[in-house]
């Protein structure tokens, strides 16, 4: 059967990197095995105080931001935000959550159980955007590790040794080298297309559509 690799880089305290879990899970449901999803991380959220000032500095700051991110998710009912984001919680960097990950995504492929890396992943979203946890606290991350299923002392072990810093790094630079621009981007054959941003589903589909075709002997691709 032919497959499609989607590598999805995204900042895991970017709303819209939340909002597209709901396209990721429409996408497993409806293409099954045709599609393998790579998720991957990129620098938005690393600093997280500059980030707001530079942005919001003049909007209200936190407030502002947080407001802003309420009217966001008003479109999209089937997500129940915490009151707290950005107002009573406010992570200080995306980077130890980053960090954590590589490393359960590290134990998955050590021979962890599958699926762990998507349970961890959507579990740190869900316990900031959902839960207003604050998931720059390594506590916190603790936490959400472990009811995802993940081996705590091996991931202390992955960060001790250096191993997820590095494979952190690998994903930021090549996001920079792909060109990257935010979150979240979903990249498809082998890099030369790159879906950004709030992009709906069924333009998702489409693309995956389109490379997952036939075409007959000697017919053109338009893909």
């Amino acid at each position: 059967m032919k497959t499609v690799a989607l590598t999805c880089f995204t900042d895991v305290l970017c709303v819209w990197a939340w909002i597209g879990e709901l396209r990721l899970a429409e996408l497993r449901r409806t293409q099954g095995g045709a599609v393998t999803v790579t998720q991957r991380f990129c620098n938005v959220f690393g600093a997280t105080a500059q980030k707001i000032q530079a942005n919001w500095g003049t909007k209200g700051g936190y407030d502002g931001f947080a407001g802003h991110l309420a009217h966001v998710l008003e479109g999209f009912p089937e997500l129940a935000a915490s009151p707290d984001l950005w107002r009573g919680v406010r992570p200080t960097s995306s980077l130890p959550a980053h960090l954590a990950l590589k490393a359960v995504q590290a134990q998955e492929a050590d021979g962890g159980a599958a699926g762990l890396s998507d349970r961890a992943i959507l579990g740190v979203r869900q316990a900031f955007f959902g839960q207003g946890r604050d998931v720059s606290a390594a506590s916190v991350l603790d936490a959400v590790l472990s009811e995802a299923g993940a081996d705590l002392a091996d991931i202390h072990a992955r960060l001790a040794r250096g191993e997820a810093h590095a494979a952190l790094m690998s994903d930021y630079q090549e996001a920079q080298a792909l060109g990257v621009k935010g979150s979240p981007s979903l990249v498809l054959n082998e890099g030369r297309q790159m879906l950004y941003g709030n992009v709906g589903f069924r333009v998702i589909e489409a693309n995956i559509a389109e490379l997952l075709r036939e075409p007959q002997a000697g017919a053109a691709s338009w893909c």
